[in-house]
């Protein structure tokens, strides 16, 4: 005879196959990439080794770096992080080991079946622990920390919570301010009002999706413009399609943080209103006493000036300044031009590189001539 169905076994039934189709969907995205890879469009990274790892990060140290002032970079989440060293030519990567800096970067791990749900905190004490690492490793050393997006956001949460771990503080198109109006990302953002399980991870194709759908002019009108763009300059093409395999190759991310950077950051706009709880402390402009530089895109529509600005001029330290870089072909999002455009690879980079310089005290004669 039949058994009767639970009521709670059909729910849990359908999250299986919910699961299942949502990796499905990654496996596809990953499938497009490799088919990317037999055309020599793969990732050729510098060498570098992983000197430290946590329960969802690793910490790499490229090599090449030389005795000079220390650098940690911070990628966003939510993809893997060689966006950072797309190609020789537009690698931050490689520029910043030219330039004798000492390189690291946190790598995000995706979450294991066992781990704890991981938020904001966890990813921000990640950041701590790796500047303790480096530090011990080069003889008390504090690092700059530089990050891309919320990377950047992440970056700067650390900056307030332990400002003597850092020498300063880089933001790359990094969104510090979720106020009405920010930015048009963080407007659409919040008209959706659905709320993100806390306790399972997110796939990451199912957050592109979601970003395609809420700003489908950010994320998809702008790259294939982009796309069109490129055609008629080669090295500008070839930069476009390293960036659209590097967008295929998605990670999950902890539903923990998904679920807080929307709440907490897009819809209450907590640190910027100095209300958001980390290591037992509130946190806000007035707590981050550390050099700021924040790079700008007048056409990036995540992390813009407006994202930034009322932010800056609310913290503790006077040594902040605000550069624009311009947009650029090739691309593919305005959001990652600081990354991989070649002007700001000529241009910005160079001037990062000095303001670098200076704060963690070696100056390089040649003189700033930073954009305001």
């Amino acid at each position: 005879m039949e058994q009767p169905v639970s009521q709670h076994s059909m729910p849990e039934a359908f999250a299986g196959l919910r699961a299942v189709q949502l990796a499905a969907m990654d496996e596809l995205r990953h499938a497009q990439a490799r088919a990317l890879d037999m055309f020599g469009y793969q990732p050729h990274e510098t060498p570098y080794e992983v000197i430290a790892t946590g329960p969802h990060w690793r910490l790499r140290r490229y090599a090449g770096g030389s005795d000079g002032p220390a650098l940690l970079f911070v990628p966003a989440p939510i993809k893997r992080p060689y966006v950072w060293d797309l190609t020789p030519q537009v690698s931050p990567v490689r520029f910043c080991l030219d330039h004798g800096f000492a390189v690291h970067l946190v790598e995000w791990e995706p979450p294991r079946s066992g781990d704890a749900p991981a938020g904001i905190a966890a990813y921000v004490l990640a950041l701590l622990s790796a500047a303790r690492l480096i530090a011990a490793e080069r003889a008390g050393a504090v690092p700059v920390i530089a990050g891309h997006s919320l990377g950047g956001t992440l970056a700067a949460l650390a900056c307030t919570l332990e400002p003597p771990r850092f020498a300063g503080l880089v933001l790359l198109g990094a969104p510090l301010c979720f106020e009405a109006g920010s930015s048009p990302f963080r407007d659409v953002v919040v008209a959706q009002k659905s709320e993100t399980p806390e306790d399972s991870p997110v796939a990451g194709s199912l957050l592109s999706q979601g970003c395609a759908l809420l700003s489908p002019s950010t994320f998809v009108w702008s790259r294939w413009l982009d796309a069109a763009l490129s055609l008629a300059d080669p090295a500008a093409f070839d930069i476009h399609v390293h960036v659209e395999r590097w967008a295929l190759d998605e990670v999950p991310l902890p539903g923990r943080l998904v679920h807080e950077i929307v709440r907490w950051l897009y819809r209450e706009d907590r640190f910027r209103r100095g209300r958001i709880e980390l290591g037992g402390r509130r946190l806000g402009p007035q707590q981050l006493r550390l050099p700021v530089l924040a790079l700008v895109n007048p056409a990036d529509e995540i992390g813009p000036r407006t994202a930034v600005e009322p932010f800056l001029a609310r913290i503790a330290s006077d040594d902040t300044r605000i550069v624009e870089h311009p947009p650029e072909v090739g691309v593919g999002l305005q959001h990652l031009a600081i990354l991989a455009g070649r002007r700001a690879h000529a241009e910005t980079w160079p001037e990062i590189a000095n303001w670098i310089d200076a704060r963690a005290g070696r100056i390089r004669p040649a003189p700033s001539t930073l954009r305001q």
